[in-house]
């Protein structure tokens, strides 16, 4: 009798589950521009504390806390990861601002309250059906993974002289080299070539 009160439950819940994500898509198609519900942020966040494995929750950052390593992280963070999430985390950014769904602000409690393990795993093996990848052998060493972390915990505290110093390590387009090789020029005393004058034939 519970057993079957139990599977009926599951199954009820699961077309409950089924028909909000075809509402969901027959409301706002499949465009990224459509802000979650906060039913689908809540099922969201269950869903990835139940893929996280046990084993993950309970890591430890071997990686010791130093000045050092906090700053090693947070350029790896301005190079890697601030595309998407902000130098602040805030993910306030063309990227972060497009992507369904959104990624999370990483100073707010939601995040900050995972343990370093679960965060670890994140950062390692990415979130399916988000814009998270994984990292895992492609760009970083669990050492720096670690280091990631250490960050992401400072975040909450980041100083305007630790964002300056970030901004010099995001990724930059052809324009903003060419701009900024322009301004060290002109701050070390050179001169821009001499544009060639125009001649007009009357």
């Amino acid at each position: 009798m519970k057993s079957g009160f139990l599977i009926l439950l599951v199954l009820v819940t699961a077309a409950l589950g089924a028909g909000f994500v075809a509402f969901s898509f027959l409301h706002n198609g499949v465009s990224a521009k459509a802000t979650p519900t906060a039913l689908e942020v809540i099922m969201a966040r269950k869903a990835r504390h139940m893929a996280l494995p046990n084993s993950a929750r309970g890591l430890r950052n071997p990686v010791p806390a130093s000045a050092e390593n906090l700053r090693e992280g947070r350029l790896h963070f301005a190079d890697h990861c601030a595309i998407c999430h902000g130098n602040d985390g805030s993910c306030d950014t063309m990227m972060g601002s497009g992507l369904y769904p959104k990624p999370p602000d990483l100073r707010l409690t939601e995040t900050q309250n995972l343990s370093d393990g679960e965060l670890f795993w994140i950062i390692e093996n990415g979130v399916r059906f988000t814009g998270m990848p994984a990292f895992s052998n492609h760009h970083s060493s669990p050492e720096d993974t670690w280091k990631l972390v250490q960050f992401i915990r400072h975040l909450p505290q980041l100083t305007a002289d630790e964002r300056v110093e970030m901004e010099k390590y995001n990724p930059k387009g052809p324009d903003d080299r060419m701009e900024e090789q322009e301004e060290n020029d002109f701050l070390n005393g050179a001169t821009p070539a001499p544009q060639p004058e125009s001649h007009h034939q009357h």
